[in-house]
């Protein structure tokens, strides 16, 4: 593996001597739907960088219920918990949408990456920050908003993960994961299609007007994903959009060097 021969926008972002050090240990696996990356309480081995697809990280009950708290696909890595020295998974990690590929990396791997580069436990981190800023846009809105709005989202961040404009998931494994019903989730499909975003059929949802599904979901969608471009890279199916906007990681690497720095505070900020 090479740092072009990825889509995982984590790995893009190492430098050529961090992914040098990286490329020999990291295994190309199947993100197979419904696959377990791992569960409650499991003890973490390894992390994965999904290079397509939908990772769900989901809360687990008592009684078995499953809510979703956070998402993840090209633009991050599975168990980042372990940066923060927690050795076991709070929350389940499963694929949600299938058929592309992870790059697989030891956990002893990636805290030697981090020990012999600050700048890669500095980009790490910088998801781990992300992905807490997506998971508080998620209560926020499952708090305040409704559910044609919350599913607005929800379909937009696993549209900004997949290739195409195709979401092969069926209402019932929906509800499961926003916590409401099956019927609201039909009941909202209609209102989202009756206004031109998109056409649901049997186990599969197609985006149509973006731009229509984005105004739906209001406030709901976006911040998390403005931060994420801003403080690592572009992403999403208008990353091309933020290029001008967004600093990015590589970006602020350049600028502290050009100052003088020797690696990235991870204490640094991008505005």
């Amino acid at each position: 593996m090479s740092c072009c021969e990825t889509k995982n926008l984590l790995l893009n972002c190492l430098s050529a001597e961090d992914i040098s050090y990286v490329r020999p240990r990291l295994e190309r696996v199947p993100l197979d739907e419904g696959h377990v990356i791992v569960g409650r309480g499991e003890r973490i081995t390894f992390v994965c960088f999904p290079e397509c697809g939908v990772t769900s990280i989901a809360d687990v009950l008592s009684d078995g219920t499953r809510v979703e708290v956070a998402l993840i696909g090209r633009e991050g890595m599975t168990n980042s918990q372990l940066l923060l020295g927690c050795e076991y998974a709070d929350h389940e990690a499963v694929v949600q949408v299938g058929g592309g590929s992870s790059l697989r990396l030891a956990a002893s791997d990636l805290l030697a990456l981090c020990s012999r580069s600050p700048a890669a436990k500095t980009l790490f981190l910088r998801f781990v920050h992300a992905l807490t800023v997506q998971s508080s846009r998620t209560l926020a809105s499952n708090t305040i908003h409704s559910a044609p709005m919350r599913l607005s989202r929800w379909l937009l961040m696993c549209h900004d993960r997949l290739h195409g404009d195709e979401i092969r998931l069926c209402h019932k494994h929906i509800a499961s994961m926003l916590g409401v019903r099956r019927a609201t989730v039909t009941d909202s499909l209609h209102i989202l299609e009756g206004e031109g975003a998109l056409n649901s059929r049997r186990g599969r949802i197609i985006v149509r007007n973006r731009e229509r599904l984005e105004a739906l979901a209001g406030d709901a969608y976006g911040f998390p994903e403005e931060q994420y471009s801003r403080r690592i890279a572009p992403f999403g199916k208008t990353a091309h959009l933020q290029v001008s906007t967004a600093v990015g990681f590589q970006a602020s690497v350049a600028k502290q060097a050009s100052n003088g720095a020797t690696h990235v505070s991870p204490s640094s900020t991008v505005r």
